[in-house]
């Protein structure tokens, strides 16, 4: 199955780069193509902790409950199990929007620990960069490293030292050619107020409309109800579930879903397949973002295992007769961004960078932690790009993979 992925990645690469030449794809103009940028960086003016080498030391991780998408608790086990010694976890309120200061007390608490020395946190929910602006008060010595942020840059960037985020501007750009060598003629795009609040989704989302377009794509946005609202997850999902065969009913099976939202993937997924419609991506792009729980794939013992999802997922593809309407990354973002994360933090404070934010040992790490989860997968990271100071961001990462396809 390594062969066979392999392959199937080192061919994606070949047909449709995601930063390189693309066939089928536009050429986008130069303000919104990823790569990596060769401007003069803009080092946000953040509390860069003054870190000093030390062997004795712990690292925290904040996730979500396994209610809000289990890939980051699940990762949080994992790399406690590997340093069962060093790692602390916490998790942040299913609620977030109205228990922020449930969010701080969390983060005090485990910041409370004087041998906690840094505290990686995924996903970065809104109220992370007030909880990181308190611990900061009586702890300036933590390094803070976020992944997917749900504040905008300019809020999140000068508190934390380092962002990871999934390139979702560049997503705008690359889905429509993809969804369209997969057969769509419609897309629809589910979100709601909140979400489309957030400058990088609202960026995907101006992407999409324009790459759409140029593809011969219609894209319909539909807005669902916000799974922190009155209805809770249980009513965003069950809206999904009514909604997608009206959408398909009016559309036809031609149409490819996407969503803003984690946990409204697994009703869309399931929905998706059971119409015989098309899956892209997800927002939080992942072979196990959402599909074991759709499809009923038992993964026990097999957690954070990519080749067995890969089989699995291709088995059930075959099984609904959905060959080449169903793609994913070949790499899990959340899981990568927290065992990242975990790795960087324990260069850092072993003295193996240079300061806290070391580009090329930013990039190696990247790199090292993708391929344990694929072997041969290719990464791309470039710093975001702030338009108020027509720079790089260089402490802020956005990250895009290859697609694959299953055929």
């Amino acid at each position: 199955m390594k062969k066979k992925l392999l392959c199937l990645l080192l061919a994606a690469a070949m047909v449709f780069s995601l930063f390189g030449c693309r066939s089928n794809d536009p050429t986008p103009p130069d303000d919104n193509t990823p790569g990596d940028s060769q401007q003069t960086p803009n080092t946000p003016d953040q509390n860069t902790p003054d870190v000093t080498p030390t062997s004795n030391y712990k690292i925290g991780i904040i996730t979500g409950t396994a209610s809000q998408g289990d890939e980051e608790i699940t990762q949080a086990n994992k790399m406690k199990e590997k340093y069962p010694d060093m790692i602390v976890t916490a998790t942040y309120p299913d609620n977030f929007t109205t228990e922020t200061e449930t969010v701080i007390s969390n983060a005090v608490a485990m910041a409370s620990d004087p041998d906690v020395k840094a505290i990686v946190w995924c996903q970065a929910i809104p109220g992370t960069t007030a909880a990181i602006n308190k611990v900061r008060e009586t702890r300036d010595d933590i390094i803070f490293i976020v992944g997917t942020p749900g504040e905008d840059p300019g809020v999140i960037d000068p508190a934390a030292d380092l962002v990871f985020q999934v390139d979702e501007p560049g997503c705008g750009i690359v889905i429509p050619p993809q969804a369209k060598a997969q057969g769509a003629k419609t897309m629809i795009h589910y979100s709601f107020p909140r979400h489309m609040s957030y400058a990088l989704i609202v960026a995907r989302h101006e992407n999409l409309i324009k790459y759409c377009e140029q593809e011969g794509i219609k894209l319909v946005d539909v807005t669902a109800p916000d799974p922190t609202g009155d209805s809770g997850m249980t009513g965003a999902q069950q809206f999904i579930l009514e909604d997608v065969p009206r959408q398909i009913a009016q559309y036809g099976e031609d149409t490819v879903f996407f969503t803003t939202n984690c946990g409204m993937q697994e009703p869309l997924i399931r929905s998706v397949f059971e119409n015989h419609a098309i899956y892209t991506l997800q927002c939080c792009p992942s072979p196990f973002h959402a599909f074991p729980a759709a499809l009923n794939i038992d993964m026990s013992g097999h957690e954070a295992d990519v080749e067995y999802m890969m089989e699995q997922l291709q088995a059930k593809v075959d099984e609904a007769g959905m060959n080449g309407r169903v793609s994913t990354w070949g790499v899990p973002c959340n899981m990568l961004f927290i065992s990242a994360g975990v790795e960087y933090a324990r260069k850092v404070l072993d003295g193996k960078t240079n300061g806290v934010v070391d580009d090329a040992a930013i990039r190696e790490t990247i790199a090292e932690c993708a391929d344990q989860f694929t072997e041969g997968m290719q990464m791309t990271l470039t710093n975001y790009e702030d338009d108020s100071t027509n720079g790089p961001v260089t402490n802020h990462y956005l990250v895009m993979a290859d697609f694959v396809t299953f055929n």
